[in-house]
């Protein structure tokens, strides 16, 4: 008998499955995404040394929690991505579905120059 999940667990699940396929070297890191009501954040992450090398968050960048908000955000990411010399990434999106806010933040990062 199957039992129930809530939408978190169902994600969880799925971001597991995600990350058994995907992960960052120091040549082609891993941008992964967090996403709640109120924020949205995105690190740069090379999981051999387990080391975030470039984050950025709406709330630090003083942008709206929306759809244009997260696609400037992408390019604000692209952005310090190429001061720091990174232009090759690969995309986890977290277990969230690949549209509206995550959908936008991928279309700004590469807007910004980043390739994935």
């Amino acid at each position: 008998m199957n039992k129930l999940k809530s939408k978190n667990q169902a994600r969880v699940q799925r971001k597991k499955r995600i990350r058994a396929k995907v992960s960052g070297s120091a040549t082609k890191p891993r941008i992964s995404v967090f996403r709640s009501l109120r924020n949205l954040k995105i690190q740069v992450i090379d999981d051999v040394q387990g080391k975030t090398l470039v984050s950025a968050g709406i709330k630090e960048s003083k942008l709206k929690n929306t759809v244009e908000g997260a696609k400037k955000l992408g390019k604000i990411l692209a952005e310090k991505c190429l001061k720091a010399d990174i232009k090759k990434v690969v995309f986890d999106r977290s277990g969230y579905k690949f549209h509206g806010k995550i959908k936008a933040i991928a279309e700004g990062a590469r807007e910004g120059g980043l390739i994935f």
